[in-house]
C-alpha cells in the first residue's frame, strides 16, 4: 500500500479537529443541562454550574417524578410516537412500493402529486379550517393523520424499493403470492435498513411535535411533552400538591433546576433507542446513493 501523503495527513488531522469541535458544540450544552438538573438552587442561581454538578441533589428529579401533569404529557408523547411511527411506515411503504415498480401504470402522476406537496404547502388558516372540518381539532389524531406520509421519506423509500430485484417479485407472483403477501413477506423483510432509518426520522418528528399540538390541541390533557415544556418555561410558578413528599423540600428547589431535569427526562427516550437502531440507520442513510 502506498504511504499517505503529507497533505492527506494534514487534511485528516484538520478534519478530525473540526469534527471534534463541532461535536463539542452539541454535547457540551447537554452536559451543562444535566449538571444543572443535579445541582442545588443556590449553585444554579449563583451561576456556579458549568459541566459538573455543584451541591449534588436529586430534588429536581423528585419533583418531576411526582408531577402527574408531566407523566400525562409523557404518556401522550409515547403513544403518539409509537402509534404514529407505525402509521407513517405503513402508509409510506404502501404508497412507495407501487410507484417503485414499472408494471404499475399512473405511477408518474402519483409521484408528481407528492412532489407538488414539497414545493407548495398549505397556509396555516386554510389548514386549520381543513382540520376543523375533519373533526381533528382537539383530537390527538391530528398529530398523526395529516402527516402520515412525509414526501422526503416517501422518495427515499421509493428509491430503496426500486433497487429490489424485479425477478424476485415475479417469482413470488408465479408461486401464487398476492401483492399484500409480497409486501409483507418479501419487501418489508428486505427493507429493514430503510424502515429503521425512516422510523427514526418519523419517531423523532413525533417526539418533538410542537407547533401542530400548539395550534390544534386546546385540552391540556392531550398536550405532548414538548408543549408541556413550553408552558413550563413560560412561567416560573412551579406548583405542587401540598400533600406530596417533595412539598416540604420545595423551598430548596429552583424552577431552573426543575426545567433542566424535565429536559433531560424528555430527551432520554430518543437517546436510549438510537443505539439499538444505529446499525440499520447507517445502512439506511446510503439508500439511493448507489445505483445497482
Amino acid at each position: 500500500m502506498r504511504t499517505p501523503s503529507v497533505r492527506y495527513r494534514i487534511f485528516r488531522i484538520g478534519n478530525l479537529v473540526f469534527l471534534t469541535l463541532l461535536s463539542l458544540t452539541m454535547i457540551l450544552p447537554f452536559i451543562n443541562v444535566l449538571a444543572q438538573s443535579l445541582s442545588s438552587s443556590e449553585a444554579i442561581m449563583g451561576g456556579k454550574v458549568s459541566f459538573w454538578p455543584v451541591a449534588f441533589t436529586w430534588i429536581n428529579y423528585e419533583y418531576v417524578f411526582g408531577d402527574a401533569a408531566f407523566w400525562r404529557a409523557f404518556a401522550v408523547s409515547v403513544g403518539v410516537t409509537l402509534f404514529g411511527t407505525l402509521v407513517n411506515l405503513a402508509a409510506t411503504a404502501s404508497l412507495a412500493y407501487p410507484v417503485s415498480r414499472p408494471e404499475y401504470k399512473g405511477r408518474s402522476l402519483v409521484v408528481m402529486f407528492v412532489l407538488v406537496t414539497v414545493v407548495f404547502s398549505a397556509p396555516l388558516i386554510p389548514n386549520f379550517i381543513l382540520m376543523k372540518e375533519l373533526h381533528l381539532v382537539n383530537n390527538p389524531l391530528v398529530l398523526i393523520v395529516p402527516g402520515a406520509i412525509n414526501a422526503f421519506n416517501f422518495f427515499v423509500m421509493r428509491s430503496f424499493f426500486a433497487q429490489l430485484p424485479g425477478e424476485l417479485i415475479d417469482a413470488a407472483r408465479i408461486d401464487g403470492c398476492g401483492e399484500f403477501g409480497i409486501i409483507w413477506r418479501i419487501v418489508i423483510p428486505l427493507s429493514k435498513p430503510a424502515m429503521a432509518s425512516l422510523g427514526i426520522f418519523y419517531a423523532v418528528g413525533h417526539w418533538n411535535a410542537y407547533s401542530t399540538a400548539l395550534y390544534y390541541l386546546n385540552d391540556p390533557a392531550w398536550w405532548p411533552i414538548q408543549v408541556t415544556l413550553k408552558k413550563l418555561f413560560e412561567s416560573d410558578d412551579i406548583s405542587v400538591d401540598p400533600g406530596s413528599a417533595v412539598y416540604s423540600t420545595l423551598a430548596h428547589t429552583s424552577p431552573e433546576g426543575i426545567k433542566m431535569a424535565t429536559i433531560i427526562i424528555a430527551t432520554l427516550p430518543i437517546i436510549i433507542i438510537y443505539p439499538f437502531l444505529q446499525r440499520h440507520f447507517v445502512k439506511g442513510i446510503m439508500v439511493g446513493s448507489v445505483k445497482s
